[in-house]
C-alpha cells in the first residue's frame, strides 16, 4: 500500500489573498517551490511545512494529509 501527500495550500492562499509569489516570499522559498508542492510534484521539508502552518496559524495536519492509494 502506498500513500500520497495531499495539501490545501491553494485553499489557504485564497483565504489569505496571497499569490504563490507572495507566499513564497513570506516563507523564504521560490514561487516554483510553492507551485510544485501545490500540484504534488514535490514533498516539502518539515521546515517548509512548519513555516506554512505558522503563517496560516493552523496545525500542519490542516494543510497536509496522507491519502492511501
Amino acid at each position: 500500500m502506498t500513500h500520497k501527500l495531499e495539501n490545501r495550500i491553494r485553499v489557504f492562499r485564497a483565504e489569505h489573498k496571497l499569490s504563490q509569489s507572495e507566499l513564497a516570499e513570506k516563507i523564504g522559498v521560490s514561487r516554483k517551490t510553492i507551485s510544485t508542492i501545490e500540484v504534488g510534484k514535490f514533498v516539502p521539508s518539515t521546515v517548509i511545512a512548519l513555516k506554512l502552518a505558522e503563517l496560516f496559524e493552523v496545525p500542519v495536519e490542516d494543510i497536509f494529509s496522507l491519502i492511501k492509494e
